[in-house]
């Protein structure tokens, strides 16, 4: 298959192999016949590991865990004595801190949101447009970049 591929195709292929599959950069070298030099160098330049990482954990597994921190904090200044049940600066600092970045998660798309609607988009487009989604997807791919160094 990798015969069939040039350029580009072949290093998105790579991309697709290493950060939605999780496969070993030797394992996408194989696959691709790229050498391990190569899909290494492209990983690097590609911040793929960065985008694999941020793909492991959801917006709605880290607002979860958000949520019950939040709770639990909540749950601990309750259970102080009546007339004390107030939170001390530090907590009230945790509390602020926690609520800004729920808000933020609530509001903002990550990186795996935009990665699986960017791979729909292209899916949907692929077979009415090849020419536009080869296009589409070098410029969701800056996008993608330029939004990991945020």
């Amino acid at each position: 298959m990798s015969a069939e591929l040039k350029g580009n195709q072949l290093k998105e292929w790579a991309k697709l192999l290493f950060v939605t599959e999780r496969l070993s950069q030797k394992e996408v070298a194989e696959k691709t016949g790229k050498s391990t030099v190569t899909i290494c160098k492209w990983v690097k330049e590609g911040e793929w590991e960065r985008l694999k990482q941020s793909m492991l954990v959801t917006r709605e597994a880290q607002l979860s865990r958000m949520y019950l921190q939040l709770d639990e904090l909540n749950t601990s200044i309750m259970s102080k004595a009546e007339g004390t049940r107030f939170p001390t600066s530090k907590e009230a600092d945790t509390i602020s801190k926690l609520a800004n970045a729920i808000k933020t998660l609530e509001s903002e798309a990550s990186i795996a949101d935009i990665v699986e609607v960017s791979k729909r988009l292209l899916s949907w487009l692929r077979p009415i447009d090849p020419t536009k989604a080869k296009d589409l997807a070098m410029i969701i791919d800056d996008f993608i970049k330029e939004a990991l160094k945020k």
